[in-house]
């Protein structure tokens, strides 16, 4: 595993939280720069690591990682989220719903591949941006970026470990995002998944592709994903409750 990119709150704010990002098929870490950038303006602690690969991803992987995050008191700042992105929200999913993983009080899983894998129909390079993304800024990040494993979408998870993250039944707070245009996603699975869950959200982001968190929408993700956070800090009780509207 190579060392992890961090991203800390600014000086002089009090650390909202952590989040801990574990990145998808041929990411690197700095694939969520952007990301990580943003949520830490809002004064998250944000640390992206790289397992070898995402279905890789073991309990010991989280801890150490987790424990790299720790505030002066020895611990990360809470509450503690873990975010995972395609295989690296599948893995996550399956880890917590063995209760192997340490301990989160919610989890983001972001683009998580359909039940039955489904493989990317990427022939070029450029065939497997358009499946992830139509984000001009992402195309270049992900083509620029050395690290970055191309023809990765075109590697079919394992059945195994798609339908242990399907079985997942997390009692923690769970939010689920998807691309309305990800050719991957199994929407009816997803809202399945979520209708399962004790406490769990599916956001559908609209017009959005594979890389939901990174395409042409990651300003209004982004703040779904504060927003997520803020509400963990008040027991899922929202601080804005609309009144009224005209549109």
């Amino acid at each position: 595993m190579s060392d992890p990119l961090d991203f800390h709150a600014p000086e002089g704010l009090l650390t909202r939280g952590t989040v801990l990002v574990v990145p998808g098929r041929g990411e690197t870490p700095e694939t969520y720069t952007r990301l990580g950038t943003r949520l830490a303006f809002d004064a998250y602690r944000v640390r992206v690591i790289e397992p070898a690969a995402g279905e890789t991803l073991t309990a010991r992987d989280l801890a150490n990682a987790l424990a790299g995050t720790a505030s002066g008191d020895g611990n990360p700042a809470a509450p503690v989220v873990v975010l995972g992105a395609d295989a690296g929200a599948a893995a996550l999913a399956a880890l917590y719903a063995n209760g192997d993983a340490p301990a989160a009080d919610a989890l983001i899983l972001a683009g998580l591949p359909a039940p039955v894998a489904v493989a990317a129909e990427a022939a070029t390079w450029d065939d497997e941006l358009g499946v992830r993304t139509a984000c001009p800024t992402h195309r270049g990040r992900l083509s620029e970026d050395a690290g970055v494993r191309r023809g990765a979408l075109a590697e079919p998870l394992a059945p195994e470990l798609l339908a242990a993250a399907y079985a997942a039944r997390p009692t923690v707070p769970t939010l689920l995002l998807s691309g309305e245009l990800d050719p991957l996603a199994d929407h009816s699975a997803l809202a399945g998944l979520a209708k399962s869950l004790d406490r769990a959200r599916h956001a559908l982001v609209r017009g959005a592709h594979h890389d939901v968190l990174n395409d042409l929408q990651h300003r209004s993700v982004a703040a779904e994903v504060v927003g997520f956070l803020e509400t963990l800090r008040e027991q899922l009780v929202a601080r804005v409750a609309v009144q009224s509207s005209t549109w």
